[in-house]
């Protein structure tokens, strides 16, 4: 179930750039849920310069280019991986597309696996041996 999306400038950044950043987000995640790559996805969302604004200032009149993402993870997942992805993300954005860490923002959504579907079932019933084990390891009963 992992989920990433970019939300990104249009016109900013090289199809390369962002296929690299595709590509090493998916691993990323993957490495640091220890999840399977055919479940990752990963998704970036461009947005006009004159639709995106940074302290009250358009991007097309030059207010700073502040690229977001947010991620979806089933909840029961450490918090240790959540910031371990928060800070690969943001070194990311930074590394592959040439942007100031600083002005990154992330997000993490933590979702009940009732609540997430796969293949129109609920992951609290697909994954029931996975979600119960991570439960198990984090101290807490399924």
């Amino acid at each position: 179930m992992p989920v990433v999306q970019f939300h990104l400038a249009d016109d900013k950044y090289s199809v390369e750039q962002c296929e690299e950043l595709m590509v090493k987000a998916s691993k990323l995640y993957s490495s640091v849920l220890g999840s399977p790559m055919e479940r990752v996805r990963v998704f970036i969302q461009f947005h006009k310069p004159w639709a995106m604004a940074t302290a009250g200032k358009p991007v097309s009149r030059g207010g700073a280019v502040a690229p977001y993402f947010c991620f979806i993870v089933l909840e029961g997942r450490s918090l240790d991986q959540r910031q371990a992805l928060i800070e690969g993300f943001t070194d990311l954005i930074a590394s592959v597309l040439g942007e100031e860490k600083q002005l990154v923002r992330g997000a993490c959504w933590p979702v009940p696996p009732e609540d997430w579907g796969i293949g129109g079932k609920p992951a609290s019933e697909l994954r029931k041996d996975e979600i119960s084990q991570r439960q198990q390891q984090v101290g807490r009963t399924p």
